[in-house]
């Protein structure tokens, strides 16, 4: 349920969707297939898809040794796949509840990971060191209200040369009715400054409700997205728009092998997710 648009505080946002995200924890521990890491060759889809497109921008076309800071890690699933594909990683996020959830499975699958708390926005001050690579992946950019510090976050963990790779939900499907029978605007497309306030029991995956069930989000259009990176000093080396998406955004969407679309007949009507790689210059 969305109840439009409110002036709230940071501080009193974070506290509220951070409430929720600890909720989510234990929903995301049985709905996210961790027994499947018990493969060792498994990868989660969404780090198989981002290598796919990621691996041509890196020096040696992989991730293997590199120092890679993974930023909104939830509950480390992706981190421990990046991993497995041979980057040495450090998790970031602002659930406690997440990131034991993580170490946890990490000392069970014998993968070591650094994992750090800390709110993406002050992710500089609270991370040790740089890093060959920063990633962040769906469902990210919604829960921050200052995109331009959130850049340069980024910039400041990347060593010189290095690359940040994004691959989130888009803000022209942000914009959709996810509830109607069609394909109809409702939510905002440009932001404001202001948050979106929604309370919502359930989450995207799994079953259960949330006891924290209010969280603050805001929009932001994909020009503000590039141009925070851009501002931030970081080159753009391709932005790539998609028409599935992880996770099932509306009722209406089908699974496809990539993850979820709108019926074949509507696909092509609007983007489903966006990627940017960017560069920090070399020395």
């Amino acid at each position: 349920m969305n109840d439009g648009r409110i002036a709230i505080d940071w501080d009193s946002a974070r506290a509220s969707n951070r409430d929720n995200w600890e909720d989510r924890v234990p929903l995301h521990e049985q709905a996210y297939g961790i027994s499947d890491f018990d493969d060792p060759n498994h990868l989660t889809r969404i780090i198989r898809t981002d290598l796919a497109a990621l691996v041509p921008f890196l020096p040696d076309g992989s991730v293997s040794g590199l120092d890679v800071c993974h930023l909104q890690c939830h509950i480390g699933t992706d981190t421990l796949s990046l991993a497995r594909a041979g980057a040495r990683v450090t998790g970031v996020d602002f659930s406690p509840g997440a990131l034991e959830s993580a170490a946890n499975l990490a000392e069970r699958l014998g993968i070591d990971a650094t994992w750090v708390e800390s709110d993406v926005l002050e992710s500089c001050a609270a991370v040790d060191g740089d890093f060959d690579l920063v990633y962040t992946s769906i469902g990210t950019i919604t829960w921050l209200p200052d995109l331009d510090r959130w850049a340069t976050q980024i910039a400041g963990l990347l060593r010189a040369g290095g690359t940040f790779y994004i691959r989130d939900g888009h803000p022209a499907l942000y914009a959709i009715d996810e509830h109607a029978d069609g394909l109809q605007l409702r939510h905002p497309y440009f932001g404001n400054g202001e948050a979106q306030l929604w309370d919502d029991e359930s989450t995207y995956v799994g079953d259960g409700k949330l006891t924290h069930s209010r969280t603050y989000q805001w929009a932001h259009p994909l020009s503000e997205i590039i141009n925070s990176l851009i501002g931030a000093g970081l080159q753009i080396l391709r932005v790539y728009e998609d028409k599935t998406i992880p996770w099932k955004f509306a009722p209406r969407m089908v699974e496809v092998p990539e993850g979820f679309a709108w019926p074949e007949s509507e696909r092509d009507l609007v983007p489903c997710t966006y990627t940017i790689i960017a560069r920090k210059a070399g020395e």
